[in-house]
């Protein structure tokens, strides 16, 4: 246990300093290390366990208290400290197989928490987070729509005004951007987070599994599936966006998290479905190039395609065959 808490410890710290060292320097090297700063948090709850990464968040936040403010702290205890101490424990979940299934070990007869679930766990996860991130902003709508319009007037302007050709943006283009954004600040923040914690999982995943301390075997990524009432969740979030207050505001986070779930989900299907094929890579880098390009159309369309897996299972029509035994195909596959 004392070699579990010093782990713990030290990669708190590691987290608190690359998250302090993500407030300055170039804005490349700053979003990289924003990016990464989970990752200890992964590490230590991959290779020691769902407690060393919990004692990790709360080093970290400790650590950012002492040498920011209270409040920095309380903020790194909230994310990422808490959602990674929860993901690495539903990462390492398992308990004895009762049969053959898709999440099942035959090796040891151990049946693992299906990838599907943790994705929507995260989901959801973000979908909390970025709802506490805007009560933080503002904990009622007027508090919140002057920080948005303060953001899109200080912030963005400049940058909006260089896109549109110089054309200076007036007080009514501000007023109808701030409200836009306020609406839509929401799913982008979840989405982010949403983003953030699965790369840093699967990073942390490939660590640990290449040196020897990932306690399960590599999961069929390509092959996860969601829980049936996925499709509800969104299709109420995404209504209860026409609600007013904020109310609209959580549900815009949970649609945006769920949404790209699905568009996890539609990656998936293609991995899947391409396996075996000649011109697969061809493909794969295709459809990555133009999800980078043309952002919204293309997730959309990958979207609609995960959403439809679930009804009509393209995947199993497909026939496609099974990744090699053992749970090491690469990631992706």
């Amino acid at each position: 246990m004392q070699g579990k808490i010093l782990v713990g410890i030290i990669a708190g710290l590691a987290a608190a300093v690359v998250f302090i060292s993500a407030t300055t320097g170039p804005l490349a090297t700053r979003l990289i290390l924003f990016l990464v700063t989970p990752l200890p948090l992964f590490l230590a709850g991959f290779g020691w366990g769902w407690i060393t990464a919990l004692i990790a968040g709360l080093a970290g936040a400790l650590a950012m208290a002492l040498l920011t403010t209270p409040a920095i702290g309380a903020v790194f205890a909230i994310s990422p400290a808490i959602p990674v101490a929860v993901l690495s424990y539903l990462v390492t979940l398992n308990r004895p197989a009762s049969g053959p299934g898709p999440d099942v070990d035959a090796a040891t007869g151990t049946e693992w928490y299906p990838v599907g679930r943790i994705v929507i766990w995260a989901a959801a996860i973000s979908g909390l987070m970025a709802l506490l991130a805007m009560l933080m902003l503002g904990p009622d709508l007027d508090t919140l729509r002057t920080a948005v319009r303060s953001l899109v007037s200080e912030g963005l302007k400049p940058q909006i005004e260089a896109m549109n050709g110089g054309k200076a943006l007036g007080p009514d283009d501000i007023d109808r951007l701030s409200e836009m954004g306020l609406y839509v600040l929401p799913a982008a923040t979840a989405l982010s987070w949403m983003l953030t914690a699965l790369f840093n999982l699967w990073l942390a995943g490939r660590i640990a599994l290449a040196s020897g301390k990932l306690p399960r075997p590599w999961p069929d990524i390509a092959a996860m599936r969601f829980p049936r009432t996925t499709p509800l969740v969104l299709a109420a979030a995404t209504v209860a966006t026409l609600l007013p207050g904020y109310v609209a505001l959580g549900a815009s986070a949970v649609s945006g998290a769920f949404y790209f779930a699905y568009v996890l989900m539609g990656l998936a299907v293609v991995h899947f479905i391409t396996r075996g094929q000649p011109w697969r890579g061809f493909a794969l880098w295709g459809l990555y190039a133009a999800l980078l390009v043309l952002s919204t159309g293309v997730s959309l369309a990958i979207a609609l395609l995960g959403l439809a897996d679930g009804f009509v299972s393209i995947r199993r029509r497909t026939g496609t065959p099974p990744p090699a035994s053992g749970g090491g195909r690469p990631p992706g596959g």
